[in-house]
């Protein structure tokens, strides 16, 4: 999985976003993508073609009839090398050209040679204005009609103009996200997944919580996992700092801060899905009651006896409601009798593969981009994986749901 050894295709046109692109090239690059790059003529007055060329290694294709092309009909050899095109900025120009099938530059002669074989993510940036006017809107309509085509939508906020409004590219790590999206299998096309993630936070007062390390890394690796092979995923999200990347809108977000929050969004969303992967840390304990007002210190007071209750078990009610045709994968972070206590938590609660890392390796836990876990199944098999980044370990427990 990933973009290793991919060969991208990044097409550029005249507007202002396009002296980003040249991050975007770099990231691609640096994640083992091979990028190649052809642009309008007017994209080059945004950046460069030294700029380019360097970032991506390859030369740039941006003249039609120029004498230094490696091939005399580039815009046919380029669609055939490339596994996928992303068009990033998309200009109302160029956005209504490729709906009408236009080719009169570099650009869109490698577009229309590519529309109809290989995926092409289109990401329009423009004023807003632009972007609300009929005839761009129809071209957009036009092209999600497209089976090879995918739009991303532009991002909100300040425009180049200097007003505020719907226009502005997304941002690199959505396009790259879209990319990983477009070339990944669909294997889990028509499966529902539920994903818990991160930390609950249970309420003392108004100002005060009990919480735990959380950031929800591990959950928001395998919402973008399982979105990537096409599965329908709703992430139920406690409190995190990890951001979502959500490209084509294929992950439904419930937000659930509290233990018993999260617990009544799951079970209502348990009875309509396929697959559940609890990766949430979800609070054990929460104050038996939360104080209207703050909780004040006293003139001489030393100590202070919170009461607690115990939250309601997640896992354990799914685990009791689970149908033959549905598998629950669980999470359990242990500090000492790590397989032991693992093993029991998922028989206890009717799983049918409990993902165990320990606070006692180093770059695993929470907080960081890494993680070593064993998995460990129902029928007694059990994989242990080395020190991998969170998003490939999100991979590897995605393959286990396919196989389980």
């Amino acid at each position: 999985m990933g973009l290793r050894g991919k060969h991208i295709l990044v097409g550029i046109s005249g507007g202002i976003a396009a002296y980003k692109i040249p991050e975007l090239i770099r990231s691609l690059v640096k994640a083992g993508a091979e990028v190649r790059v052809a642009t309008t003529k007017h994209a080059l007055e945004f950046v460069t073609e030294l700029t380019l060329q360097t970032v991506s290694g390859s030369r740039v294709y941006s003249d039609v009839f120029a004498a230094i092309n490696e091939h005399s009909t580039e815009h046919i050899s380029l669609p055939d090398w490339c596994d996928a095109m992303i068009v990033s900025p998309a200009t109302a120009n160029v956005v209504c050209k490729m709906a009408a099938g236009i080719a009169d530059d570099a650009l869109t002669t490698t577009i229309c040679s590519c529309a109809a074989r290989k995926p092409i993510i289109v990401a329009p940036a423009m004023n807003d204005k632009m972007w609300e006017n009929p005839a761009v809107q129809h071209a957009v309509d036009t092209l999600r009609t497209w089976e090879k085509v995918k739009i991303i939508e532009p991002a909100e906020g300040v425009l180049a103009c200097g007003t505020c409004g719907k226009g502005r590219m997304p941002e690199i790590e959505t396009l790259q996200e879209a990319l990983e999206y477009v070339l990944s299998e669909q294997t889990m096309t028509g499966r529902r997944v539920l994903i818990t993630a991160g930390g609950t936070q249970e309420k003392i007062d108004p100002v005060r919580f009990i919480s735990n390390y959380s950031t929800g890394k591990m959950g928001i690796a395998l919402a973008h996992a399982c979105a990537r092979r096409g599965a329908e995923v709703t992430l139920v999200c406690g409190a995190v700092s990890a951001p979502l990347i959500n490209p084509f809108g294929a992950i439904r977000r419930i937000d659930a801060l509290s233990a018993q929050a999260m617990y009544k969004a799951c079970m209502k969303i348990w009875p309509e899905t396929d697959n559940a992967i609890l990766c949430a840390a979800v609070a054990d304990f929460a104050p038996q009651t939360e104080a209207a007002e703050k909780v004040k210190k006293q003139d001489g007071q030393t100590t202070w006896t919170l009461q607690l209750a115990t939250t309601p078990d997640i896992a354990k009610a799914l685990g009791e409601r689970k149908q033959s045709t549905q598998k629950l994968i669980g999470f359990a972070l242990e500090t000492q009798h790590e397989k032991e206590n693992a093993l029991r938590k998922m028989e206890r609660k009717r799983m049918d593969a409990i993902v165990l890392n320990s606070l006692r390796d180093q770059g695993a836990g929470f907080g960081v981009d890494t993680n070593r876990v064993s998995i460990l199944q129902a029928g007694g098999n059990s994989i242990e994986l080395p020190l991998l980044s969170k998003a490939d370990v999100a991979e590897r427990i995605v393959e286990l749901l396919l196989t389980c």
